[in-house]
């Protein structure tokens, strides 16, 4: 934790000397700011000019104070004019956005890191390299592709930025076939450790999500289509999964024991909270996907749904299904 604390300090003294410029800050600014003595700001800094961070003392100030600033000229050849601290960030956070970015994406990223740590002496990138242990990430579980994966994205983007239609084979996991589909596609999104195409399908008559994973092939065609449906910014703002339909009032009643830890979360946007009895009840503008019934039952019998009727039976249908099974295996376990 002290190791961690200081690597911490330092990263805030460094964007406290950039964001000041030309006024340039104190030891005492700093000592304040950070909650420490002036020797272990002294101490920082010096650990800082060691890794090779462009900071100097100036003390051609009217009041014939130091102060500390950095050189910007140094930077200036880095990545189209990125700033230290955004210089830094960038490659402090590499590790966020590979867990984000997914597999496809994941060898470009490393690529470009590799041309952004270009930017930085050997010892600020040892520097830099304690940041990442202070900021953790765990990364959605992977997805196993049944495709070409990186061929398909690279024709998805095709079709999507030229407004081309598109031929689709899709391993449908609702109809638990491979149909083919013409598409219209419209955008390709991340969540939930997978890749997603939002496609227009003119069958339909309606946007559908389509599992990158699960697409067998993609062929770009030559005719156009002019967008019917526009999406919002946001991918599957109305889900708490991936599902693009249209939401309704959900209305969940939680127990006091999972209360707080309801509370202390913003599940989706829509949400709104208020005491019910010993508990809470939770109102959400969602789908009525399965990701909404998966995320119900996560809670057990801490959450019961109040409305839709429709939802509370399936949840209740689960409850009993699960109920049967667990009575088959520890009837089995009592007569062993």
């Amino acid at each position: 934790m002290p190791r961690n604390a200081e690597v911490i300090r330092q990263w805030t003294i460094l964007r406290e000397i950039e964001g000041a410029r030309a006024a340039g800050v104190t030891i005492d600014d700093l000592s304040s700011l950070c909650g420490v003595t002036t020797r272990t700001i002294r101490r920082d800094l010096q650990a800082l000019e060691e890794s090779g961070f462009p900071i100097f003392d100036d003390r051609s100030g009217d009041d014939g104070r130091t102060r500390w600033r950095i050189n910007g000229q140094a930077f200036k050849t880095v990545a189209a004019g990125l700033t230290l601290a955004e210089l830094s960030a960038l490659y402090f956070s590499r590790t966020l956005l590979e867990s984000l970015a997914g597999t496809p994406f994941r060898a470009d990223l490393e690529h470009a890191f590799d041309k952004l740590s270009a930017g930085l002496t050997p010892h600020m990138q040892k520097f830099l390299d304690r940041l990442p242990k202070v900021v953790a990430t765990k990364a959605d579980a992977s997805r196993k592709p049944i495709a070409d994966t990186q061929q398909i994205i690279a024709r998805a983007l095709d079709a999507t930025l030229q407004s081309k239609q598109a031929s689709l084979i899709y391993d449908s996991r609702s109809s638990e076939r491979t149909k083919t589909y013409l598409i219209h596609p419209y955008r390709l999104a991340y969540a939930l450790g997978g890749l997603y195409l939002l496609a227009f399908v003119p069958e339909y008559g309606q946007v559908r999500t389509f599992a990158v994973e699960r697409i067998r092939a993609l062929t770009v065609l030559e005719d156009h289509f002019e967008p019917i449906e526009e999406l919002p910014d946001e991918a599957f703002p109305h889900s708490l999964g991936v599902h693009s339909g249209p939401p309704e009032r959900v209305e969940i009643a939680f127990a006091g024991r999972a209360a707080a830890y309801v509370e202390s979360r913003e599940w989706h946007a829509s949400q709104s909270i208020r005491p019910s009895g010993d508990g809470i009840l939770l109102t959400l503008d969602v789908c009525l996907d399965p990701a909404l019934r998966s995320w119900i039952l996560s809670f057990g019998a801490l959450a019961r749904v109040v409305s839709p009727l429709a939802l509370a039976r399936q949840i209740a249908d689960e409850h009993e299904r699960a109920r049967a099974g667990y009575a088959v295996t520890v009837a089995g376990t009592r007569t062993s």
